[in-house]
């Protein structure tokens, strides 16, 4: 019945009353210990505080330029889809977009943007929708009839 209803055993634990007194338990210095910072009130000391010597992120050497529209993208090159035809993992007809490049295992990231680059030879023509393609790799694949279709993807600036 609701009026039998109890919290279980070590649920409800006592409140911690401090500073009333040697008799309440936590009287005098309040649980705080001997003087120091810890034991004022607001002296809290923060994670990275390392005890007024020289902090890390000032001591470290700063070098370089990090630039944030960086697009970083995932690089196919002409001779790994030439591995896949001769494998039979592709056909001259199909179009290969980002999610299949990532099933063949081209790419690690179906996210992340791609480009193609020109490095090996291609013996039939492929059809490939990438975000860039160097001008050698477009010129070889539309020189043996295959397509290079660059589309603009949300993550490129």
């Amino acid at each position: 019945m609701l009026d039998n209803l109890h919290a279980r055993e070590g649920l409800k634990k006592k409140k911690k009353v401090v500073g009333r007194g040697t008799g309440s338990g936590y009287g005098c210095k309040s649980g705080r210990g001997n003087k120091g910072q810890k034991s004022r009130s607001g002296g809290s000391i923060p994670k990275w505080f390392e005890g007024g010597q020289m902090p890390l992120q000032r001591r470290v050497i700063k070098r370089g330029f990090r630039n944030i529209n960086r697009v970083d993208f995932q690089v196919i090159n002409l001779e790994q889809l030439q591995n896949l035809l001769n494998n039979g993992k592709i056909t001259s007809d199909q179009l290969l977009k980002r999610e299949d490049l990532f099933e063949l295992r081209l790419i690690r990231d179906a996210a992340r943007p791609v480009k193609l680059l020109g490095k090996g030879e291609l013996s039939k023509p492929v059809k490939i929708q990438v975000e860039k393609a160097s001008k050698s790799a477009k010129a070889r694949v539309e020189e043996l009839g295959g397509t290079v279709e660059e589309i603009v993807s949300c993550s490129d600036n």
